[in-house]
């Protein structure tokens, strides 16, 4: 089988890896597209991905108009190339078109409700929705519900293993706390009207938190000058160590919280947008989701103060998978049996419940 997966966001990456990986040993073959938008193309390269990219990912609202046409034409071009079977995607607008127009399947995994602009452009041209239990939002016959999340594809315990070399690489002490933040650059088409934490709060933040741990801080835009010594200097490969072995985790993003909160650690997100997973990992105790930032001082101080924190949501971490599936597993026979695959998940809404491995 010939497959090309179109990336939109570094996360995407981290979403394809282990089946992309899984099915090449299997010889199956991959071609992955993308735009240069943070640190997608050098993902892509440290993985071994065979990679194009079609330039600058635009920003400006004439600009993302442009790239809807210039992108989709060479995205067009660079598949009648390698001939594709199938087009797997994070929702993806360019490979939904260009899939439809040479007549092959675009199967897009999706988890953002609000991202509604994306859902009008890629679901008319797309025959199936793979969608967590989660998500609160009906694409008809065409969707099937899986019991996971995204993060769950790279960061279930099957496929990730945490590296303790990552506190030495942060200079960190024998048993020294660290909290980790991360700053979206609210360019998204959903971010339009939204907010999240106030400079003026992360100043105070940072510096009342760093009278009990140390903080480092990653960040999609510049960071204020006073908080630019708090920057963490990781490769990019590393950030989901560096989420492991923290204390805290504290952000805008609800992606990073979500990794989060399937590594056991617990999570502030502080975003005034809703989404199902976060909202469904706060039941197990491991995401607090605020919509407006009143209140992330005081809980960030109980949480960091709590001497039982790390065994207490390790514990949660694993009630949880006792629930969820290895996302790459299911993701790998459904693609290797498509399309009896979604006949067979239509007649058996649990299916997917194989995928499951109880957590010792």
């Amino acid at each position: 089988m010939r497959i090309l997966i179109d990336i939109n966001h570094p996360a995407h990456v981290h979403l394809f890896k282990n089946f992309a990986w899984e099915m090449i040993k299997k010889g199956h073959e991959f071609v992955f597209t993308t735009r240069l938008k943070e640190v997608t193309i050098d993902l892509l390269a440290e993985y071994g991905f065979k990679c194009y990219s079609f330039g600058d990912h635009y920003k400006s609202v004439l600009g993302k108009l442009w790239g809807f046409f210039i992108f989709g034409w060479k995205l067009l071009k660079r598949a009648r190339k390698f001939k594709p079977d199938l087009f797997p995607s994070m929702g993806g607008i360019y490979a939904s078109h260009v899939a439809y127009i040479l007549g092959k399947p675009h199967i897009a995994l999706d988890d953002t409700e609000h991202a509604r602009s994306h859902h009008m452009l890629y679901v008319p041209f797309t025959p199936t929705c793979l969608n967590p239990s989660c998500f609160h939002k009906d694409f008809g016959k065409k969707q099937l519900f899986y019991h996971g999340f995204h993060e769950l594809a790279y960061l279930h315990p099957n496929w990730f293993k945490p590296d303790p070399r990552i506190r030495n690489m942060l200079g960190l002490k024998k048993d020294e706390k660290f909290v980790f933040m991360r700053f979206v650059s609210w360019n998204a088409s959903h971010d339009v009207g939204q907010s999240g934490i106030p400079n003026e709060i992360k100043i105070e933040l940072i510096r009342i938190l760093s009278g009990y741990a140390k903080v480092f801080i990653s960040s999609e835009g510049r960071l204020l000058p006073e908080l630019e010594k708090y920057r963490l200097k990781t490769p990019p490969d590393m950030i989901h160590h560096v989420l492991a072995y923290a204390s805290l985790f504290i952000g805008e993003g609800s992606t990073m919280a979500s990794e989060a909160a399937c590594l056991g650690t617990p999570a502030i997100y502080v975003n005034s947008l809703e989404v199902g997973y976060c909202t469904e990992q706060e039941k197990y105790g491991l995401v607090y989701n605020f919509r407006k930032p009143n209140g992330i001082i005081d809980k960030a101080v109980q949480l960091i103060t709590d001497p039982n924190l790390g065994t207490k949501y390790k514990d949660r971490q694993q009630n949880m998978l006792k629930d969820k599936i290895d996302v790459t597993a299911f993701l790998i026979w459904f693609v290797e049996n498509y399309p009896e695959s979604v006949g067979i998940m239509q007649k058996n809404l649990d299916y997917d419940n194989q995928f499951i491995t109880v957590m010792s």
